[in-house]
């Protein structure tokens, strides 16, 4: 493989372990904050599943959307009069209180959950971070797309993203086909190096039948962070 692999994201909300292994497969990977963020609809960079009820259901971070007008992802505030933190901590103790981690890494967590923000950016931003170094990531490869000059929209965008870091490939998931130009990539002499990410089974504790794609914060409860690192770094 290419020994600089760039990959490009948007700051998700407690992401799900194929975002880990997206940063883990990377040896740049740019946090993607300064494109529109969705006006209506829902979107992974203010909520994400877990198991409520042994079903899988969202966990959101209110968002200020009274504005007018477009506005970037590195704009967006968190509705903070609201007590969702809190909210959301009894969601996770009701549903997670007996998974055999939970204890060990209750308090690390709530502190991620409770980190005051009023960003939304700088919220996840922050948990990335945090969880990326505790699984044992390359922490100096994270940067944020907004301190780079590029240009353009759409794959023009990420390919000047990518030479901005000076990758010679770009590392892509599953959810790219659709709106990537991959001839693009071609032509500006970038590898392109698919991520085929296969979502690896693990105890759930709290369902009967396991469901992939939840937050980090199932699998950290469910295998702790030692198990979570060799879920990532064995792919």
């Amino acid at each position: 493989m290419p020994d600089r692999i760039a990959a490009i994201h948007q700051p998700n909300f407690f992401p799900w372990l194929g975002y880990f292994d997206k940063i883990n497969k990377a040896d740049v990977f740019i946090l993607l904050d300064n494109v529109q963020f969705p006006k209506t609809g829902g979107t992974w960079m203010n909520r994400v599943k877990i198991i409520t009820n042994s079903e899988a259901q969202w966990l959101t971070a209110p968002i200020i959307r009274n504005y007018h007008g477009l506005r970037l992802i590195k704009d967006m505030e968190i509705n903070n009069l609201t007590d969702w933190r809190e909210k959301m901590l009894k969601t996770i103790e009701q549903n997670y209180g007996q998974c055999p981690f939970f204890k060990e890494e209750r308090d690390y967590l709530q502190a991620l959950i409770n980190y005051d923000a009023n960003n939304l950016c700088e919220y996840n931003i922050h948990a990335i971070r945090s969880l990326a170094e505790r699984l044992g990531l390359k922490i100096p490869k994270l940067i944020i797309a907004s301190t780079l000059k590029a240009e353009g929209e759409a794959t023009d965008l990420l390919i000047s993203l990518t030479r901005a870091v000076g990758g010679i490939a770009y590392l892509c998931g599953g959810g790219a086909d659709g709106y990537q130009e991959d001839e693009k990539f071609a032509e500006a002499g970038i590898e392109l190096v698919y991520q085929n990410f296969k979502h690896p089974v693990y105890l759930q504790a709290n369902t009967k039948e396991f469901i992939a794609g939840l937050s980090i914060i199932d699998v950290l409860f469910n295998c702790g962070f030692e198990k979570a690192r060799d879920l990532i770094c064995s792919k």
